[in-house]
């Protein structure tokens, strides 16, 4: 998933760069880039074809199988409600976030095959909602493990799920900002149409790295300091780490690419090649979340509700 439009010679003097901030966000390419500047051996864009013969069917599966965990969730949620005693309205949230998600992965693996022709406001639309999807659900897993604020559904819960999702909204807005469509050669949606320190991409990579690496390592340090115990999840308290684990990849990988951009790191067409499949395989993991973050939260649900109605005779 990669955005691959090459970039000044200052970044890389000798040939070619895929701009791999925008893992899913250039949702067409058709061959290969290869620019000498003046070099006897440039470099070679490999990973662009390959992002376009994979990425449609690999969003394509999985949306199909997000929707399919998701439905399955959310009708074990409204049959058997007790499996969820104290968490009914977080893990429908979650399905909320993750429905939303889900739904955004037509319009991208569409996109990828076809070229990108819904226009500039609806590429901004798409960035949008996928930012905000994947922000809320990161808030409520937080908000989840180490507050029991959702054991009851009353005015208290109901401004927090507001302010988590005025939040996510807020914290996606620059991920809009920052993307738009160009044309090379086809038109394309891409995630980053701004210079890597303009104020609307720091902005968003601040998000990301807040999101998904500060806030798992904060709560991962709350954890030990209260040696282990856990405040509202119960037996499900495994399966909301699910989500940091598959996006904290992803997020280590936006900041080695940042100081890349930036030239803080020094590197050679073989790092920037190397790293275009890195940082793709990691967005493709973090996407992985969408299915099974559900399919995992519906079998801690029910196994939770077993337990419970076997230990009642």
């Amino acid at each position: 998933m990669g955005n691959c439009i090459p970039v000044s010679p200052k970044v890389l003097q000798n040939g070619t760069f895929v701009n791999l901030l925008d893992l899913l966000g250039n949702f067409t390419v058709s061959e290969d880039y290869i620019v000498d500047y003046a070099a006897s051996e440039p470099c070679h864009n490999t990973y662009c074809p390959f992002f376009q013969r994979a990425a449609p069917a690999f969003l394509a599966s999985t949306c199909v199988a997000a929707a399919l965990a998701t439905g399955a969730l959310l009708v074990a949620l409204a049959k058997r409600p007790h499996a969820w005693p104290h968490h009914r309205a977080l893990v429908a949230q979650l399905a909320a976030a993750t429905g939303l998600f889900t739904a955004v992965l037509p319009a991208v693996a569409a996109g990828i095959g076809q070229g990108w022709r819904l226009g500039a406001g609806a590429c901004k639309v798409t960035q949008l909602l996928w930012h905000c999807s994947v922000f809320a659900q990161g808030l409520l897993v937080a908000s989840g493990c180490c507050s029991s604020v959702w054991s009851h559904w009353d005015p208290r819960s109901q401004r927090l799920a507001v302010s988590i999702w005025v939040g996510a909204l807020l914290l996606a807005l620059p991920a809009a900002l920052a993307g738009g469509t160009v044309a090379a050669p086809e038109v394309s949606c891409i995630r980053r149409n701004v210079d890597v320190l303009s104020p609307a991409y720091l902005l968003h990579l601040a998000s990301c790295l807040c999101v998904f690496l500060l806030l798992p390592a904060a709560l991962l340090a709350a954890a030990l300091v209260r040696g282990g115990q856990r405040a509202g999840w119960g037996p499900g308290a495994g399966a909301s780490w699910l989500f940091f684990v598959l996006w904290v990849p992803y997020s280590v990988g936006l900041a080695v690419d940042f100081l890349l951009h930036a030239e803080l790191l020094q590197s050679t067409c073989g790092i920037f090649e190397r790293f275009d499949y890195a940082l793709g395989l990691c967005e493709a993991l973090g996407v992985l979340h969408c299915c099974l973050g559900p399919a995992v939260l519906l079998a801690a649900g029910l196994c939770c509700h077993n337990v419970g109605a076997a230990g009642s005779f």
